[in-house]
């Protein structure tokens, strides 16, 4: 519960804008495919991931030693 209230940042606003327009185009039009689209981009925003998770795509910097 405390991630949904706290952490907004513009991607995540961006991600909420989108999910909620995309909703409301499916609603309009009975499009399926579109509303789980939508769906996709709220739970995104809501939770605070993307596409590889929380911070799923950081890449961490090792050294190699010779």
């Amino acid at each position: 519960m405390h991630r949904l209230f706290t952490g907004w940042h513009l991607m995540r606003f961006f991600r909420l804008g989108l999910g909620i327009a995309i909703a409301i185009q499916a609603f309009r039009m009975n499009d399926l495919v579109a509303g789980f689209i939508a769906a996709i981009f709220l739970f995104q925003a809501l939770s605070n991931t993307g596409c590889c998770g929380s911070s799923g795509c950081h890449i961490a910097l090792q050294k190699k030693q010779t």
